[in-house]
């Protein structure tokens, strides 16, 4: 073996570092395919957001670039389109360096700060520009970064505003009871004799008509027209009471006909402990019931249909467990924010048991780092996924709203948070916000996106309101390329004959544990002098499914801060954590209706059945033919191994060969001659995406757009039965094409 490749296995196997292998330093490097993203001031994505104030109309959070574009369009075809866009483009990155260096702060004031940074006061068509966009802006609000204060302040502000709808809609109702109830009052004491004294009758008529009536004249007029039954007492005792309780009701702030007024002795829902929240409610919910009761008891009243004999015994003894949940759905939600960091056994034990009994409770359980740090030691390192083992619990018990996503994300989920503030019952929501308060060179939002895309911290959504199946329920699609083990990206570099090479790079969940500083140990530099053939990359090596070979070792691409490109060897326990990641990944996959076990073996059977059919199908045929004689068995097998004309061959299509995957001798498309397949494992090392087993452990090509024309033609070098065929190349710009064409034609 190889004395580079031995010090590389050693390295990968047991940790162990030689001379020969610099340690990384992760602030310098990082992997390849963040190397476009150092300066995220200057790439216009979700971030930052702005927290719409007030209900102006618009959605409660937009993205700041979609709240400028949307302000844009106004001037988009008018004489000063192009200027008023350029420059206020200029005043959009100042404002997110701004909040990149400082945090978060107000629109306006943003705004004001950014103009004069960019000399608005030297420069009059700047300031013109800045003028009319800040005109066209009709609202304000909070603009906020991705960091770990985002995801309370984020959820903290779309559960406010799905209160203020339930306070809108609670408010119109009370009011409109308290009216019809008060009139109830009222016109009962009309028709009494005290309302029909002279005295009472002035009053009523007001000032100014004095002279105009004879009260006393009037006040016996109608005493003898009245009619003689009033309000009995008992009702009118009934009434009032419920009027007083649904003024005095402390769930909301007042609401009256001139409006909503502040009142000093409302309720609190924010919560930053479930202990709390769960006391708080519990305390409460005896006065819940009251209000929720008289609410019920003033919609007959008003309706007239209020009978004492049959709604009095009912009402007294009406409990917590007799509400409806459209009768509890009628009250604020308690938004419980805990700490960032792993929950207390009390407090998650408490927040299941919440969440099984239905509390009215939007729980936000926020992580902040993923390596495990109490896991962690100088010889061990895992991923911290508990937050995602929480979210599946939580989905067991399939009446709670579950929505997970990293930080960065949160801007594409945010109708998923809509959802689940409004969703009738409890809701979790897991957040990764990507920011563990340690140094680090890459950006809060890279490592919560990092974390996405390595299936670490994948983003999905549970609705029970969304049907009565998980197909209608759970919700995966919010992921990259969420039918693969990790999403693939084009990655194009300069090699040593600075030549452009072109790569298919899987980011993984070693690329996002390499992300951070405490990954140092487990990755090792080599000098591109020692680059060997015996290096895998690790992108490659974990799509294969299988480990590495004693002649092989995993690598990573890293680049370094003048964008030099390294490869990094990864060693054991970082694979066996990402390992780890995809079989999560996968019951998630499964969850959501993607490579599915069950769905996939039921479609083996069918294919198995009428591959039976087909045969059954074949002999009768042969045994049997129109002529009425047996054919000859040496023209039954000719026939049966003769490749199919080339005309009769639909183009794009292949023919089948050997009843096995599609094939066609001689076609363009490459194909396997699957029944003579060995197993040998070669060709799903390459590319596991592109070579797949069947049911019956023989490749086949799964996705020919899943690698390259390299690939293809390695694979069917290596093959040790030569039935991999190439075909011609499907991508006319990959390089090296003469010299791989020409490699290919053995096996055409």
């Amino acid at each position: 073996m190889n004395a580079d490749l031995q010090t590389y296995v050693a390295f990968h196997r047991t940790g162990r570092r030689s001379p020969e292998l610099p340690p990384v330093e992760t602030p310098a490097l990082r992997p390849a395919l963040l190397a476009r993203f150092r300066d995220l001031t200057a790439i216009r994505h979700d971030f930052p957001l702005v927290l719409i104030h007030g209900d102006a109309g618009e959605a409660p959070v937009r993205s700041l670039s979609e709240l400028l574009d949307s302000t844009l369009h106004d001037f988009a075809h008018g004489p000063h389109g192009d200027r008023v866009a350029a420059h206020v483009g200029r005043l959009e990155r100042q404002i997110r360096t701004l909040v990149a260096q400082h945090g978060a702060g107000k629109l306006s004031e943003l705004w004001h700060v950014a103009a004069n940074l960019l000399g608005v006061r030297a420069d009059d068509q700047l300031r013109d520009s800045l003028d009319r966009a800040r005109a066209a802006l009709t609202v304000d609000g909070d603009v906020v970064g991705c960091d770990r204060r985002l995801p309370a302040l984020l959820l903290g502000h779309v559960w406010q505003a799905a209160q203020r709808m339930k306070a809108k809609k609670f408010q119109s109702e009370v009011v409109q009871l308290v009216r019809r109830l008060s009139e109830l009052v009222r016109g009962n004491e009309a028709r009494s004799e005290t309302g029909r004294a002279p005295a009472r009758l002035q009053a009523a008529v007001g000032t100014g008509f004095e002279d105009a009536f004879d009260f006393g004249t009037l006040s016996r007029v109608l005493s003898r027209s009245a009619p003689k039954t009033t309000l009995p007492e008992t009702r009118r005792g009934r009434v009032e009471s419920l009027v007083a309780a649904l003024q005095a009701q402390p769930f909301f702030p007042a609401a009256t006909d001139a409006g909503v007024a502040p009142s000093s002795g409302a309720f609190s829902f924010v919560f930053s402990s479930v202990v709390a929240a769960r006391d708080a409610y519990r305390a409460r919910l005896p006065e819940l019931v009251a209000v929720a009761r008289a609410v019920a008891m003033a919609e007959l009243e008003v309706a007239g249909e209020y009978r004492e004999a049959r709604h009095d015994g009912f009402f007294q003894q009406l409990g917590p467990e007799d509400l409806a949940p459209q009768d509890l759905g009628l009250f604020p939600d308690y938004l419980v924010t805990l700490p960032p960091g792993p929950l207390t056994p009390v407090e998650q034990a408490t927040l299941m048991e919440a969440l099984s009994a239905g509390l009215p409770i939007k729980a936000l359980v926020q992580t902040d780092d993923l390596i495990d740090a109490a896991a962690g030691s100088e010889t061990h390192l895992t991923l911290d996924l508990r937050s995602r083992q929480l979210a599946s619990m939580t989905m067991a018990q399939n009446d709670v709203y579950v929505l997970q996503s990293p930080a960065s994300h949160l801007p594409q989920m945010r109708h998923g948070l809509e959802r689940g503030m409004t969703y009738p019952g409890p809701a979790l929501f897991c957040v990764y916000s990507g920011d563990a308060g340690r140094p680090s060179h890459l950006a809060p939002y890279l490592v919560a996106a990092a974390a996405l895309e390595s299936r670490a911290f994948p983003a999905f959504s549970y609705d029970p309101a969304a049907g009565g199946d998980w197909a209608s329920r759970f919700d995966l699609s919010a992921n990259p390329q969420p039918d693969l083990d990790w999403p693939a990206h084009r990655f194009t570099y300069e090699d040593e004959t600075h030549q452009a090479a072109v790569e298919q790079i899987a980011f993984t969940a070693v690329d996002l544990i390499a992300c951070d500083s405490r990954s140092a140990r487990h990755l090792a530099r080599t000098a591109r002098s020692k680059w060997i053939p015996g290096m895998i990359s690790v992108s490659n090596l974990l799509a294969s499914g299988a480990k590495p070979r004693p002649d092989q070792v995993p690598y990573l691409w890293m680049v370094d801060a003048d964008n030099t490109l390294h490869r990094v060897v990864a060693d054991e326990a970082l694979l066996r954590e990402a390992r780890r990641c995809r079989e999560m990944w996968h019951s998630l996959q499964e969850l959501g209706g993607i490579h599915n076990s069950y769905a996939d073996r039921a479609l083996a059977r069918e294919r198995e059945r009428r591959q039976v059919d087909a045969s059954d199908h074949a002999t009768t045929l042969i045994a049997t033919p129109a002529t009425g004689t047996a054919a000859p068995v040496a023209i039954v097998l000719a026939a049966a191994t003769s490749p199919a004309p080339a005309e009769s061959i639909v183009p794009g299509e292949t023919a089948a060969a050997g009843g096995g995957p599609e094939s066609a001798s001689g076609s363009d498309e490459a194909y396997i001659e699957t029944p003579r397949c060995s197993t040998c494992n070669e060709c799903t090392q390459i590319n596991s995406r592109m070579f797949a087993y069947n049911e019956n452990r023989q490749a086949y090509i799964a996705n020919p757009d899943a690698g390259t024309f390299r690939e293809l033609v390695e694979a069917a070098e290596s093959c040790q039965v030569s039935i991999i065929h190439p075909g011609q190349p499907r991508n006319p710009n990959e390089p090296g094409l003469d010299e791989l064409i020409e490699r290919a034609k053995p096996f055409l």
